[in-house]
């Protein structure tokens, strides 16, 4: 009973990694690649978020 439970878990990890190759390949043809490009790029590394730290300036001005 081993032997066949292996070969199903074995199909069962082929289809699932063909089906997330799939899955990528479709979301870069609905992005165009750009979102997915971008993050190899490392083009959200460098953007801060401004929010958190006016937030932060408020919140110190509060306690002078």
């Amino acid at each position: 009973m081993a032997e066949p439970a292996k070969k199903v878990a074995q199909q069962t990890e082929e289809r699932l990694e063909d089906l997330a190759d799939t899955v990528r390949e479709k979301f870069d043809k609905v992005t165009e690649g750009s979102f997915r490009d971008r993050i190899v790029e490392g083009r959200f590394a460098d953007q801060t978020d401004h929010g958190v730290d006016q937030a932060r300036a408020e919140t110190e001005r509060k306690r002078d």
